[in-house]
């Protein structure tokens, strides 16, 4: 049998610095394979955490992308309505349904009280082929005979109201200019 040789001086303290193979080498393996086991069973779990916080993010990216997709259509829509509303056509008929009729020519006062131009009333011929609101306001309710439409009859009665209540606040309508 061997016997291991006694080491004297220096090789004796580096012999007890290293601890030789011991009766039971399985003993010391244990804990290494714990913690390798344990380090990718964290791992594993962690990767679980982050593919399921990722998978997460997408669907809410997705969600997200859906809203402002149906929010985009409907501002679009509105701004197609707003553009509708204040074309110049538009502002024209709504502002003859409303008994609007085009201004005459302006007077402009100067500071020290002179006056430029020649002021000129509104073309009231003009304002007896329009028709009358279908919103009336209590003042015009009030001076105006409103007929009320029966089953299969059609409205011949139509009163204008008075120049004094007829605002004039609508230009006249200009042709583009070319170019543009």
């Amino acid at each position: 049998m061997s016997r291991k040789p006694e080491l004297r001086g220096r090789a004796a303290r580096l012999a007890r610095l290293f601890p030789g193979p011991t009766g039971s080498g399985q003993a010391a393996r244990t804990p290494f394979v714990l913690l390798v086991v344990l380090l990718l069973g964290g791992g594993l779990i962690g990767l679980l955490v982050l593919n399921s916080a990722l998978s997460e993010g997408s669907f809410k990216l997705t969600d997200l992308q859906k809203e402002t997709k149906s929010l985009t259509d409907e501002q679009q829509g509105l701004q197609r309505d707003i553009d509708a509303y204040s074309a110049p056509e538009a502002l024209v008929r709504r502002a003859r349904e409303l008994g609007m009729v085009p201004g005459g020519d302006p007077a402009f006062l100067d500071p020290d009280g002179t006056v430029k131009g020649v002021p000129s009333p509104a073309s009231y011929a003009e304002q007896a082929s329009f028709q009358m609101p279908l919103v009336l306001a209590p003042e015009v309710i009030d001076s105006a005979t409103v007929p009320t439409p029966t089953a299969g009859s059609t409205p011949t009665e139509t009163v204008v109201p008075a120049p004094e209540a007829v605002p004039s606040a609508v230009p006249p309508p200009t042709t583009p200019t070319p170019g543009r």
